[in-house]
């Protein structure tokens, strides 16, 4: 069967579509066993600082991973997060933040997403994170919590801290 030249580049337009359209099925079936494994690790991170197991919560995190609290002044690298938490696990006590949302984006051996969470104390929070495969495993390399905050209640926010 001949294509008449007229037609030519829409038989391209359409075998390149259907090119790409299968190719990237592709790649979101390679990367959905990878999104399925951070969500475990996620949920079991939060799930181990609600039991106060630090053992668990601090081996999801890769050595040089780094920790930004909901203060200004909280950037923890791991050694600093685990001093900071070590005497409230010691004494059971842990933090409970109960996913409502989230995103996942993979790429190769990184992973980021973004999370909404919820906290008896704080309401809604918002944790956001990289993760990175080593050696088959996924840990967690970047993560911040943070307090969103209406837009319309923002301007009261700042100057409420601008006069601390």
């Amino acid at each position: 069967m001949r294509i008449r030249p007229a037609l030519a580049p829409l038989a391209l337009s359409a075998f390149l579509a259907s090119a790409c359209r299968a190719s990237g099925s592709a790649d979101a079936d390679e990367r959905a066993p990878a999104q399925t494994e951070i969500v475990r690790v996620l949920d079991d991170w939060h799930r181990a600082a609600a039991r106060a197991d630090g053992p668990s919560y601090f081996g999801a995190m890769a050595a040089d991973c780094v920790y930004l609290g909901t203060d200004a002044s909280e950037r923890w690298s791991v050694p600093e997060f685990r001093a900071f938490c070590e005497p409230y696990f010691r004494e059971g006590t842990g933090w409970s933040y109960e996913p409502r949302e989230r995103h996942v984006r993979v790429e190769g051996e990184l992973a980021w997403f973004d999370e909404r969470l919820w906290n008896e104390k704080y309401g809604e929070c918002r944790g956001t994170g990289v993760l990175r495969r080593h050696g088959g495993v996924w840990q967690i390399v970047h993560y911040s919590l943070t307090f969103p905050i209406p837009n319309e209640l923002a301007g009261q926010v700042v100057e409420l801290i601008r006069a601390r």
